[in-house]
């Protein structure tokens, strides 16, 4: 318990995706790191050990189980060892929604795209989040507006397990249209952030969490992005801890799908028309 009310602290007062961090807790313990910090042993860290000093592990614990969440830390049973292949894994994660699934994400695709899809981009990330939920496999996406909704909700049409891994924190409902779509993936899946309740969403978390979608699935589909599209940040991330990666070609002069073109020209993702193309990359890396 010492650990996990430890590792609360750190999650509390340290931004998700720090190399630095994750080496040194994985070398000192939870525990030793923040009493380092609240000793003030790290002469460049004032603002986190400030941030320490807010709140106990207990405290935390607390606010996060007001917010309708759970916290799970590497030293649970059931956290998703995919993590671990990351450079900076998380120090913890807040889920909410069905614990029972989390083993489920060892067979599960990401489907990532554009906030601003065409009507053929919405139909397919729909059509795949069903195909692959009726392959068992869960969806796993970023709870953004356009293709990540088309995905969760083509995989809760399928009756699958889906997965939306937020930028910001569960009480700040980002995008606030999501609201709705938010509550049904908590009641038949699962909610994952990486920081507090209370946190906000800007722009360099929704970079940060790209890392977790790339990590927690066993694969990743883009079906439509731009040239400069965030989706490729976590396409690439896929590709650097040897992820599969596939693309959905598109018209060729449809700017939503430069992105896609983009990938495969490059040969980090694979050209895919169909959820069976994408179920024969993934079926050699299925887990009974």
């Amino acid at each position: 318990m010492m650990n996990t009310l430890a590792r609360a602290q750190l999650f509390a007062a340290i931004e998700g995706g720090s190399v630095p961090w994750f080496e040194e807790i994985s070398r000192l313990g939870a525990v030793a790191v923040r009493d380092r910090l609240l000793s003030g042993e790290y002469n460049s860290a004032g603002k986190i050990a400030e941030r320490l000093k807010q709140s106990s592990g207990e405290e935390v614990l607390d606010e996060i189980t007001k917010a309708g969440a759970f916290i799970i830390t590497p030293e649970d049973i059931d956290w998703p060892e995919s993590l671990n292949d990351l450079a900076a894994p998380p120090i913890a994660l807040l889920i909410k929604g069905q614990r029972e699934y989390l083993p489920n994400l060892v067979n599960s695709i990401a489907i990532v795209g554009t906030r601003n899809p065409t009507q053929y981009g919405v139909r397919i990330a729909g059509d795949f989040g069903v195909g692959v939920a009726d392959h068992e496999w869960a969806v796993i996406s970023g709870g953004a507006i356009g293709i990540d909704a088309a995905a969760h909700k083509g995989s809760l049409v399928g009756e699958g397990i889906t997965v939306a891994v937020l930028g910001g924190g569960f009480n700040k409902n980002y995008p606030a249209v999501h609201e709705k779509l938010f509550a049904e993936i908590s009641e038949s899946g699962l909610l994952i952030s990486e920081v507090m309740p209370d946190v906000p969403a800007i722009p360099h978390r929704f970079l940060t969490r790209n890392r977790l979608i790339a990590a927690l699935s066993k694969a990743t589909v883009v079906v439509e992005a731009a040239f400069r599209s965030g989706s490729l940040r976590t396409a690439r991330d896929a590709a650097e801890i040897f992820r599969p990666v596939m693309a959905v070609p598109g018209p060729i002069n449809s700017p939503t799908s430069e992105g896609c073109h983009r990938l495969i020209a490059e040969r980090v993702a694979e050209l895919v028309s169909s959820v069976s193309e994408v179920m024969e990359l993934v079926k050699p890396l299925s887990i009974k």
